[in-house]
């Protein structure tokens, strides 16, 4: 192999807890892959954004055109890997969702957990479609967790990705600007057709969180050339000629702010992935490996190559993970 480049969101701690953190962290195959790499790149990025750092810097890899002010056109990518025919038109991503009510606001709650099987999901599809077809959109199912809408008048409509907005009051992050009114309508009516229907009354008995609304982000038009990006799952495969891998297993404690399970899931990953990467980089396998971590409003680039190691002078360690 001549060259492994990963992609890991949330492999940053968040700065007030680091050094707690780090100092839990048993990643050694990890804490020797930083120590020896060359100094980071470091990338700052706007908290307030409505895409997250790893986000944006994989739509750039993917080909994706940059749009000011709003989440990537993620919508062209995703319509590609679960075979919809579509050539033309403004689409959306759309994803059934649970907003917890706080207090005095409404969050978006992190969609990886809210199980919602095939079934229930087409359920609440054929529940919602009357809404969108008096409003002129065309709705498309996806699978359980995704559908897609067409809305060509809403090319001005600023979205955020649902990880950019989520725990945070929705008013900030809903989409903005053209359609913005009547996209809050629909939105509305789909929420009030839903609301305390079957699937969610059984959801709850299951003590399950009901889907009570939609969230709508990543408008691309149609034709778009895109570079569509393997997600490899399981471990760290040498006999690949190149390697590309985007791990999230760390987003979802991340933004549940579960550090320990995000701690037991980082040293699953130097198991999995950081030890065979660091032992083929050791055995000249592999030429060169880039490791990409981010957090909120930061991502750092790592380079690390054979000769790299052999830096007798750079010891171990995760300091540049926040330094």
């Amino acid at each position: 192999m001549r060259h492994c480049e990963i992609l890991l969101p949330f492999g940053l701690p968040p700065p007030e807890l680091a050094t707690d953190l780090l100092r839990q962290l048993q990643a050694p195959a990890l804490a020797t892959l930083l120590g020896k790499a060359a100094t980071p790149l470091v990338e700052h990025f706007d908290p307030f954004a409505r895409s997250l750092p790893h986000e944006t810097w994989l739509a750039g890899r993917m080909g994706l055109t940059d749009i000011p002010e709003s989440s990537p056109p993620m919508t062209a990518v995703r319509l590609a890997e679960m075979g919809q025919t579509v050539s033309e038109g403004h689409w959306f991503l759309l994803h059934p969702v649970h907003i917890h009510i706080a207090r005095d606001h409404l969050v978006l709650t992190d969609r990886r957990g809210l199980p919602l099987t095939d079934d229930d999901s087409r359920a609440l599809f054929a529940q919602a479609l009357p809404a969108f077809e008096e409003a002129g959109k065309a709705l498309v199912y996806g699978d359980a967790g995704t559908w897609f809408v067409r809305a060509d008048d809403w090319q001005g409509l600023q979205s955020a990705s649902p990880d950019a907005a989520c725990g945070h009051n929705v008013d900030i992050w809903t989409p903005k600007g053209t359609g913005e009114r009547a996209w809050r309508k629909l939105q509305n009516e789909v929420q009030m057709t839903w609301h305390d229907n079957r699937i969610n009354q059984e959801r709850e008995a299951r003590r399950e969180q009901p889907v009570n609304s939609l969230w709508l982000w990543g408008g691309a038009t149609l034709p778009m050339n895109a570079r569509p990006q393997a997600l490899h799952q399981g471990g760290f495969d040498p006999g690949r000629e190149e390697l590309f891998a985007v791990l999230d297993d760390l987003s979802e404690a991340a933004l549940a702010e579960d550090w320990g399970l995000w701690l037991d899931r980082l040293q699953a990953l130097d198991t999995a992935w950081f030890t065979p990467l660091l032992a083929a980089l050791k055995d000249g396998k592999l030429a060169q490996a880039t490791l990409r971590l981010s957090q909120s409003s930061e991502l750092r680039t790592f380079t690390i190559t054979k000769s790299s190691l052999l830096k007798f002078w750079a010891r171990p360690g995760l300091a540049k993970l926040t330094s």
